[in-house]
């Protein structure tokens, strides 16, 4: 959690964004700052989605901020679980996207027609034509695998977010249950010694 709060933005940051700026009296509702248990999955699952589905860096943070109004997600989770989709993961999540449309939608880019294409110096319509006959659709299959990874990860993250939540939850009731016990005992031990 500590994690999360150092390098989520803030809320004045947030809404000192120009794009946000138009939305920021409903931005700014605690409810979607506060911790509570639907708040946090509901965070995961959107912040895995939009960080997932628009690998574009700025996108993403502004994204979960809006779309956590209707949904009524936490912001700093949301914005926090963009961060999955980096420099790193980014092109593992792209090649696999691909792969996933391709296998999906049976969907293939001929890329000896690329490599032809170049070293031939192709006219523009002969670009356009391999686009719209072989890389358009290819394209557009990674793009469905895309959003299948995307809405994966968020009902992945949705359970799991329950999941940890649950048992974080339960350890502290237990530490507290185990603390009262404790003093407890300490009182009638100082107790019995004084009587």
């Amino acid at each position: 959690m500590n994690w999360i709060r150092r390098n989520s933005p803030t809320r004045e940051e947030l809404l000192a964004s120009r794009f946000v700026k138009p939305f920021a009296h409903r931005v700014a509702h605690s409810h979607l700052w506060r911790f509570t248990r639907t708040s946090v999955r509901r965070g995961t699952a959107l912040g895995l989605f939009v960080g997932i589905f628009f690998l574009i860096p700025g996108v993403q943070i502004l994204g979960v901020a809006l779309l956590a109004l209707p949904f009524r997600a936490n912001i700093p989770i949301g914005a926090a679980m963009t961060f999955l989709s980096n420099p790193v993961t980014t092109p593992l999540i792209l090649a696999a996207s691909v792969w996933l449309g391709n296998v999906l939608f049976g969907m293939h880019t001929n890329m000896a027609g690329l490599y032809a294409l170049y070293e031939r110096s192709a006219s523009l319509s002969d670009w356009w034509q391999w686009f719209t006959a072989n890389a358009g659709p290819a394209l557009l299959g990674g793009l469905g695998g895309l959003f299948v990874i995307s809405a994966a990860s968020a009902v992945v993250g949705y359970i799991l977010a329950s999941v940890i939540w649950d048992n974080w939850i339960r350890l502290r009731w237990r530490r507290k249950v185990r603390r009262a016990r404790d003093q407890r005992l300490e009182a009638s031990t100082s107790d019995t010694a004084a009587g």
